[in-house]
């Protein structure tokens, strides 16, 4: 079974990690901060305590069972002998490029290097590596172990065989897959994020509360989630970010964020993961 490399120990890479060791890969995840991932290893045992209960029909598994399975780190070097590699850093140019000079050098030639992007170009991060064949965008939806289908995106580069084995690796762990093209935001957050940025305006201009926009899009078009709720969820800082690439990208005003959204993320309120941001979620709402 594949011994899998994960980059990043924040809410995608550490569910990205709980995917892979529930479903019995050796898993390496890698933080720059202790902190993250201590916090990662308690959520990820949390989830799988209460997963037959919030999935039922899944298995009950010791959770310290499955975190055992998982090599917490600090150091890259531990990536030397991984099978596949997902890297799942913040949105951001100057994280990401400096980051794939490091990872190229670390990882053995011909590892496949997946990138858990929700905006930038697949061909970009494959440009930073002397292996852009085996560069394969792999958008995870959040929750990373909850969501059924990963957004596949083909670099230019991107060989057959990686995208073969990309697939088979989805496959088993129970993933479904949609490959599409690179360009900026892939189809998922082309349209996300503008109607999560056109739903901050309608807040922002005074047209709608949050609770009503939500409601309006869960009544109406049986969405589970309105884009504000949806945003919450992702991260403001995140969406914020993904906005500024799709605008630096296309150079089109329509990804202009809205100023709140850029107040909120200044205020250092960015959804679920802080306790508020559209809506308040200090009493586990």
């Amino acid at each position: 079974m594949d011994r899998i490399g994960v980059v990043g120990a924040g809410t995608m890479g550490r569910g990205v990690a709980e995917l892979f060791a529930e479903h019995g890969h050796e898993v390496v995840l890698v933080d720059v901060t202790e902190a993250a991932l201590a916090s990662a290893r308690d959520e990820i045992e949390r989830n799988v305590r209460f997963a037959p209960l919030v999935r039922p029909g899944t298995p009950v598994r010791d959770p310290r069972e499955v975190s055992g399975r998982i090599d917490f780190t600090l150091d890259l070097k531990h990536l030397a002998d991984v099978d596949f590699l997902i890297e799942n850093v913040t949105e951001d140019w100057e994280v990401k490029r400096p980051l794939y000079a490091e990872l190229d050098a670390v990882c053995r030639p011909g590892t496949p290097f997946g990138v858990n992007t929700s905006a930038i170009p697949i061909t970009r991060v494959a440009g930073l590596t002397g292996r852009p064949e085996h560069v394969i965008g792999m958008h995870f939806m959040n929750p990373a172990h909850l969501k059924p289908t990963v957004e596949l995106i083909r670099g230019h580069h991107t060989s057959d065989g990686t995208i073969a084995r990309t697939r088979a690796l989805l496959d088993g762990v129970a993933k479904g897959h949609v490959l599409v093209e690179d360009s900026s935001g892939f189809v998922t957050n082309r349209v996300a994020m503008l109607t999560i940025n056109e739903a901050v305006f309608l807040l922002h201009e005074g047209v709608s509360t949050a609770a009503d926009v939500d409601r309006l899009f869960k009544e109406c078009f049986g969405h589970a989630m309105g884009p504000l709720e949806t945003a919450d969820l992702i991260g403001l800082d995140t969406v914020l970010l993904s906005l500024k690439v799709l605008y630096d990208n296309f150079g089109d005003p329509k990804y202009r964020p809205c100023p709140l959204l850029t107040r909120l993320v200044d205020a250092g309120l960015h959804g679920r993961k802080t306790g508020q941001g559209f809506h308040s979620y200090e009493s586990g709402e």
